[in-house]
């Protein structure tokens, strides 16, 4: 009888915990769609509440080097980070850009079309794996799955999408573009950001704001 209850109870703690997990994973999963669906209709605001502290980390130190990094030190950041310095100023205005957080500043962004909706637009999440508070989602493109995870952090009790973890995989692409456009990294982002904004880019761009 003994033994009859003893099995009985480690496998309701086995379902039980199973549960736990599955939960978990429908967790990640809604905190990602709820990020997506905030993208792809400009709601900025609802959006930054579904990334993590790494992400508004990161927008916290652009925009620190769009305030006071000067044409050398632009010129010398990664691909990436030049990009988002020279597409700030060259969309915002110097009011604005002293007023932002970093946080105000990824609003601005996702409201100006900087963070793409082709981010996410054919994007969804296959396999779950989660590690105490640390989770991976595959990376699914038209339902097809890549070698990439997007990457979760449980903060304060939430699911957040970490976009930092995928920054690599975007400097990998950019670079295979600029590669294949003939034209040198500084040349390749003013092209980027004419096209992106319709406007020839000001030479001031490169210089820190005054």
């Amino acid at each position: 009888m003994l033994k009859k209850l003893t099995t009985l109870l480690i496998g309701l703690l086995a379902v039980c915990t199973i549960s736990a997990k599955e939960s978990e994973e429908e967790l990640v999963r809604k905190s990602f769609n709820n990020y997506k669906s905030a993208i792809l209709n400009d709601r900025g605001e609802e959006a930054v509440k579904f990334v993590d502290s790494n992400t508004i980390k990161y927008y916290s130190e652009i925009l620190e080097k769009t305030k006071t990094a000067k044409p050398a030190e632009v010129k010398s950041l990664g691909l990436m980070d030049r990009l988002m310095v020279l597409a700030i100023r060259h969309r915002a205005s110097k009011s604005n850009i002293l007023s932002f957080d970093g946080k105000a500043l990824l609003v601005y962004a996702i409201k100006e079309g900087m963070v793409g909706k082709n981010s996410v637009k054919n994007n969804s999440i296959g396999k779950v794996k989660v590690n105490g508070n640390f989770a991976t989602g595959n990376m699914l493109v038209n339902g097809q799955a890549t070698p990439l995870d997007f990457q979760f952090n449980k903060e304060n009790g939430t699911w957040k999408v970490d976009l930092t973890a995928i920054f690599p995989a975007g400097t990998m692409a950019f670079k295979e573009m600029q590669k294949n456009s003939g034209k040198d990294e500084n040349e390749f982002l003013m092209m980027l950001l004419e096209m992106a904004s319709g406007k020839k880019p000001k030479d001031d761009i490169w210089n820190e704001l005054e």
